[in-house]
Parts: C-alpha cells; structure tokens; sequence
C-alpha cells in the first residue's frame, strides 16, 4: 500500500485529524486527501504515471509532501531535491523528467485509484555524503513502508501523537520521518526553515521528535511535551542520552545509511542491536572492520547507475564502507566511522568520529570535524577544524592536553583550525568533504590555531 492510500484510509477514519501543520497553516487529513487527489490527477493529466519520474523541488514542506504522496498516488516516483536548484541543475543530476518547482494545482475529477506493487519505485532522494554530483538513491515501495511497523514499535509512535520533524524534507532522515507519520495517522509539525526560531512552541505541542544528534541538546532545553526522540544520523554521546532521561524523554538512536535504511537501533540505551529484519556482519579490514548487512530495507541503487559507496555482494549483502569493531551475532554493534573518511597516517588507521568524540567534550567546542592532512612522508596527518561556541575558539594548548589525555599518539592532531561555523549536510551534520575542500583551497575564514 503506497504512503498516499494510508492517507486515504486516514482522511475517511478520521477526517478532522490534523495531518500536517507547516510555516502557512495546518491540513486535516481530508483537507490533505482531497490535496492529493487533484494534484494526482493534474499529473495524469500531463502525462505522469506508472514508471514516470517527478522531480520535486519545493521550499515549502507541506507543498513538498502534497507533491510526493500525488505522484505515489500517480504510480509515479518522486525524487526529491534541492528547492534552490534551476532547471539546468536538475538536468545534470538525474534524467529529471517532470519538474514540479511551484505548488502542483488541483484538477477536478473522480478519485484517482493506482493498484501499487511492492516491488515499485516510489521514492527517490540524494544522498546527504553526496560531493560534487549529487547521487539519488532509489528505493521499492516496500523497503520503506513494511519497515513502518518496526519503528512504531520500537519508538511506541502512534495515531495519536504530533510528531516534530525539524529539518529539511530532502534528508531521507527527515523525509522518513515525515512519510512514517502520516502512515500513522499523527500529526506532522513542519516547520520548514529556521525551526530554532520557534523551537519552545513546537515542542510544547510536539510528543515526538525526530532530528540528528546535534539537535537534541537544543530541544533539551526546552522539553515540552516530549516523550521520545528519535535520532539518528551520527552518534550519540551517552552522556545527552542520560540528560534527556533526566528530562522524561525517551531516546531511540539508530544507525544506517541513505542506501541502507535501517541497520541498528538502540531503544533503551543498551548499545546498538540489529533492527527488525536485518542481519549484520563485520568482515575484517585492518584492525577494523566493514559493516555489511542484508534486509529487506535495501535500496535498489542509484539512479542513471552513477558511481556511489553501495557495493553487493551475491548473497544479498551490502555496504557503504561503514567501519565497525569486530561483531558476533547477539553482541552489540559499535560502528566507529564512515570507512571512506578514514585517515592513514604513518601506517596507523585513525577514525576522525573518534577523535571528534574526545574534543567534542573541550569547554568552548561548538562542533568539530576532523580530517587528514596531505603530509609528504607520513601520507596523511590528523587536522581539526574547530567550530567555537563563541566568537573564541578554546586554546590550542587546553586541545593539546585533552588530546593527550583521551586519544592515542596516532589519533592527536597535528594541526589545528578555527572556522565561524563549519559547512553542513541537508541533514545537520558537519560536510566533511567541503571542511577539507576548503582547507585545501586556502578559505580565509579558517584559520589556524597557533
């Protein structure tokens, strides 16, 4: 069943639930329904349908939601992007099809009726690591909409809470989020751009929230109504969990990737264990190892066959690079860090994620990101740029000694930055790549820490 029939179900059980609150107002979900129906049949009319791609750019979240759920109901497959890309960058990243890039109108018609497959595609985003050419990752009805259950259960998500997602619906994270909600039947906050600015009043009305790491101590300051917060996207610093404890919020963390959905939840603090269908395994590379897993959550690859971190094995296994302390089935998984974004240096492996866990904690350190170096004998040295909470970044020397005291001599930075704010992700977390692109360009707002 695609996400829009869930709709459908919704609107004529419960047709004056609010489905989705965004920056210009709130739509019950027969209000949505009846959205989608006419934007579905403005589609068919142009000729959208089975097997056809629609390339969706839209700022508002609401419109953006409105346009994905019209072409699943279409029998077409959304592919969400940037809202600021033109034409031509549209054309560059993927055979873009049809463009929706203003609010689809409506049609008038009869109910528009599609016979969904599982096996079809019905959802289309770039992934968030993505450099230079931007990669759509493409997916089966069914690697998305059968996990929906799991992770109601596991968060003990339901039809009656109101759920805030605040980040851009272009995340597969956030755009999840979203589609798992209305599945539900809750309440969608989308408070598109700049939700900061509003934060105390969404979380007053929210029961749930979905964000990345970073933003969870921003909510933990003003608690609301919450009583769960899902997180993923990065690691989570057991101390934050403990805090949110304190404040009467549950934490579901989960690991995966854009072209692996779901690999790992941890529900109750424990540590990492495999979600719901998946199985994992940590074959040996190095010291470390690479995390594979199979499950029926898999995407199906990229779009136009581009060139991406995802590689298959015969038997159903795939990875993105993802690297992980060896693992045995029952034990809990410890990833330690993206495999493609490890340093080598002098012949030692180091994991930036680890060294930006012990600096992290540095009173004054905002945000970190670390990278490897060019160096002409050692290949690579270990480089932090520092995102200051203040206009002051902390001293050099007080980094030095926390590096001394937490991290190995091959794990210490060599070279130290200072930047006013580090580049992100559409999702929240710190571009990597662009920190050292940057760096390597010589860009005058990093500067370096004598």
């Amino acid at each position: 069943m695609p996400v829009a029939q869930h709709v459908m179900r919704h609107a004529a059980e419960r047709p004056s639930r609010p489905a989705v609150c965004g920056p210009q107002g709130e739509l019950t979900y027969a209000q949505l329904a009846e959205r989608i129906h006419g934007a579905a049949r403005h589609l068919l009319g142009h000729g959208i349908g089975q097997g056809s791609l629609v390339s969706i750019g839209l700022a508002d979240p609401v419109e953006l939601l409105a346009a994905v759920l019209a072409a699943d109901l279409a029998g077409a497959t959304p592919l969400v992007g940037d809202p600021a890309w033109g034409r031509e960058r549209w054309s560059s990243v993927a055979a873009a099809g049809f463009l929706v890039d203003a609010p689809l109108p409506g049609a008038a018609g009869p109910a528009v009726r599609h016979e969904p497959e599982p096996g079809d595609r019905a959802w289309a985003c770039f992934s968030s690591g993505s450099t230079g050419r931007p990669r759509a990752v493409v997916r089966t009805r069914a690697s998305w909409t059968e996990s929906f259950p799991h992770l109601g259960e596991l968060a003990g998500i339901g039809p009656d809470d109101v759920v805030l997602i605040p980040g851009p619906l272009v995340s597969s994270l956030y755009a999840f989020a979203a589609v798992h909600t209305l599945a539900t039947g809750a309440t969608a906050l989308l408070p598109g751009r700049r939700p900061s600015l509003t934060l105390p009043a969404l979380l007053a009305r929210a029961t749930v929230v979905h964000l990345v790491p970073h933003r969870l101590p921003d909510v933990l300051e003003h608690p609301g109504s919450l009583r769960v917060a899902v997180v993923g996207g990065a690691a989570l610093d057991p101390g934050i969990r403990a805090a949110a404890a304190r404040a009467g919020i549950r934490v579901v963390s989960y690991y995966g990737a854009t072209e692996l959905s779901f690999v790992a939840a941890d529900a109750d603090g424990g540590g990492l264990r495999p979600f719901p269908g998946v199985e994992i395994e940590v074959r040996p590379k190095g010291g470390l190892g690479e995390v594979w897993a199979r499950s029926p959550w898999l995407a199906d690859g990229y779009l136009g066959d581009a060139a991406g971190p995802l590689r298959r094995d015969a038997d159903g296994w795939a990875t993105v690079g993802d690297v992980a302390e060896p693992y045995r089935v029952g034990e809990v998984l410890r990833v330690r860090g993206r495999g493609d974004g490890a340093i080598q240096t002098g012949g030692a492996t180091v994991v930036p994620e680890d060294v930006e866990e012990v600096l992290r904690k540095v009173p004054g350190v905002g945000d970190i990101v670390v990278i490897g170096s060019p160096h002409p004998s050692l290949g690579a040295v270990v480089t932090a740029v520092i995102e200051a909470e203040c206009a002051t970044p902390p001293p050099r020397a007080l980094l030095e000694a926390t590096a001394r005291g937490g991290l190995d001599e091959a794990q210490r930075p060599r070279r130290w930055y200072a930047v006013p704010s580090l580049p992100r992700t559409q999702t929240g977390k710190p571009a990597r790549a662009q920190v050292a692109a940057r760096l390597a360009g010589g860009d005058p707002d990093i500067r370096r820490l004598i």
